[in-house]
């Protein structure tokens, strides 16, 4: 369901449509209040706790309808009732006003899950991007970067390539922080000191790993064909280009879970709640993804 006062329970309701209810395998179910997913109520996983949902007015009294439905997603999913899950968009600031712990979807999944670490991935046919730190502030980022965190995430990224995403020999390109990847120290010394040497680690595991690379040349049309998803160092550096290349049908990947999670690549947007003017394009592309992650990942 998500934010109930935003688009999620729109484009969750046209997915549903576009798929006929159903995606390969796979019959489809809406979690959430029933009142919100009343047009398809014979589909319904229902929230105990209720949600009156005003479009584009949040409020955070709905909050706890909004955990509880991520709560039931990710049980069936753990359980082997579903196969996937995929959740609508929430809005960070109404649950944290209501005493929601975590930061987001993906801290709060590994949470559920037991996950040691949860990796983002922005996926779509053009580009798989993964941004090292994510919500943080820039000033932050240099000493939040480490070399075990970029082996770790790296592993958990190459893994999924080849698990869910059917890739046998998958490829990681691997960004610099700084301009032109530090440019041998000229620039900063973190590519030396830190992201080289865990690439290093890397290829003596047997991973395909390149860099670091400068980013203002990784992400152009030739480039790309050279790897199969790209590491990088920040939040911005990574989802520039993929919502440059594919603003309408990027997919959000949680990486690392038992489970498999997808999510459309927006935000509540309560601009156009309840309007009718949603696009559902990233909605439809992530439960298409969440769908073939769960044939490759159980297969």
């Amino acid at each position: 369901m998500g934010e109930p006062a935003g688009i999620g329970p729109d484009v969750a309701l046209a997915a549903f449509d576009h798929f006929g209810g159903r995606i390969g395998a796979h019959p489809l179910k809406l979690v959430g209040d029933a009142q919100i997913f009343a047009p398809q109520a014979q589909s319904l996983i229902p929230t105990a706790a209720r949600a009156a949902a005003s479009p584009g007015k949040p409020d955070g009294a709905n909050a706890a309808a909004v955990i509880e439905a991520i709560e039931i997603a990710a049980k069936a999913c753990l359980a082997g009732e579903a196969a996937a899950m995929v959740t609508a968009p929430i809005n960070k600031a109404v649950l944290q006003g209501a005493g929601f712990g975590f930061p987001g979807h993906t801290e709060f999944l590994a949470h559920l899950t037991g996950a040691r670490r949860a990796v983002m991935m922005l996926a779509s046919d053009k580009l798989r991007v993964v941004p090292l730190t994510i919500h943080m502030r820039i000033a932050d980022v240099p000493k939040s970067i480490d070399k075990l965190a970029v082996f770790e995430t790296a592993e958990i990224v190459l893994t999924a390539l080849r698990r869910e995403f059917g890739i046998l020999n998958p490829r990681l390109a691997v960004a610099g922080l700084n301009p032109h990847a530090g440019e041998d120290g000229v620039m900063g010394d973190e590519e030396a000191l830190v992201i080289a040497p865990a690439i290093a680690a890397l290829k003596a595991r047997g991973f395909a790993v390149t860099g670091p690379l400068s980013a203002d040349t990784l992400f152009h049309e030739e480039a790309r064909k050279t790897y199969d998803a790209a590491l990088c160092m920040y939040h911005d550096q990574a989802l520039i280009p993929i919502k440059t290349l594919s603003f309408w049908d990027g997919v959000n990947v949680t990486l690392g879970l038992p489970i498999v999670r997808t999510s459309p690549d927006h935000g509540t947007a309560f601009d156009i709640a309840g309007t009718g003017k949603a696009d559902a394009r990233s909605m439809i592309a992530a439960v298409k993804m969440a769908a073939d992650m769960a044939d490759a990942r159980f297969k």
